[in-house]
């Protein structure tokens, strides 16, 4: 590794068994200011900015008691949850190990399992206040198919979140560059007093992740009432 170019920016050497992407990944995280910044001030990624940067343009974290980390690895946005609100409630899951973070309950399974949802909901103890999704799907190179998959987890997420959140809570999703598509935000309008598509400033420029935020949860709907309930 050499230390080259303006303003002290490294460079790094193409090893013998590193490509040449590997190589140009491997400069841009040593030259990353939220990189550094995340190692100095004890983030385990620089994901965790983006969270930080959503909720100070949101409130995403005022007052908040119980909160589920969607895609918790490896541990960031749940990090800056303890450290805002450190007596609130956490529990996360996710397909990757993550090692453990006092303070907050882990599940390592795969959120598309159909017990994930209960799981996550008895760990949690009561309804939540926020839910979290940095999930995305594995990318397949093809950006149709990458955006469907990951659309299908933010939907998976939202009917999550109705089923979980109390009257007031938010839900805060990843997707693709172009933002939700046109039924799920309808869904989203639907529960969400308010719906919003967000781009934080670390997020990387070339990156094509946004966030919806949804805010003020309506409460799930009544049923209609049957002719026996109403006679």
């Amino acid at each position: 590794m050499s230390r080259g170019g303006s303003g002290g920016r490294q460079r790094v050497k193409t090893a013998r068994n590193r490509s040449a992407a590997s190589t140009r990944w491997l400069e841009r995280q040593l030259n990353d200011p939220y990189v550094r910044r995340a190692k100095a001030e004890g983030y385990r990624s620089r994901a965790a900015y983006k969270l930080i940067e959503l909720d100070e343009r949101f409130h995403l974290l005022k007052g908040v008691s119980r909160v589920i980390d969607l895609g918790i690895a490896p541990g960031g946005w749940s990090q800056v949850v303890r450290k805002k609100v450190p007596k609130a409630a956490i529990v996360g899951i996710d397909l990757l190990p993550v090692d453990p973070i006092d303070g907050v309950t882990i599940l390592q399974m795969d959120f598309m399992d159909d017990t994930a949802p209960e799981r996550l909901a008895e760990e949690l103890g009561g309804q939540a206040d926020l839910v979290l999704s940095d999930m995305a799907a594995n990318t397949v190179g093809h950006p149709q198919t990458d955006h469907l998959r990951t659309m299908a987890l933010v939907e998976a997420g939202c009917a999550f979140a109705a089923d979980v959140l109390k009257p007031g809570g938010a839900y805060v999703a990843k997707v693709l560059a172009g933002g939700a598509d046109h039924d799920l935000v309808a869904e989203l309008k639907r529960l969400f007093t308010t719906v919003k598509h967000a781009k934080p400033p670390a997020s990387r420029k070339d990156s094509s992740e946004w966030y919806v935020i949804a805010q003020g949860f309506k409460g799930r709907a009544k049923p209609e009432p049957t002719n026996s309930d109403a006679s």
